[in-house]
């Protein structure tokens, strides 16, 4: 069965369905969804949705903390190298 014979199957399941089935659905396609991979880290190691969702949420508390260098600073790091 292709990916069109599945998914015409699924959405007569879908349409069928009652709510405790289509909850369970939901949850399937949302845990399916957060471990997709969406980005590779720098050393190439691929990275989940929920992995970056976690990772962006760390650096916005970092931000927050005033845990970071401006362009202008970094520039003039940048020199001593």
């Amino acid at each position: 069965m292709g990916a069109l014979e599945l998914r015409e199957s699924v959405l007569e399941y879908i349409n069928a369905a009652d709510e405790r089935l289509l909850k369970v659905v939901k949850a399937v396609i949302e845990s399916y969804q957060e471990e997709e991979i969406v980005a590779f880290s720098i050393d190439g190691k691929p990275v989940t949705r929920s992995e970056y969702k976690t990772e962006l949420a760390n650096v916005k508390l970092e931000i927050e903390r005033g845990e970071y260098i401006s362009q202008k600073d970094l520039e003039k790091e940048s020199e001593n190298w």
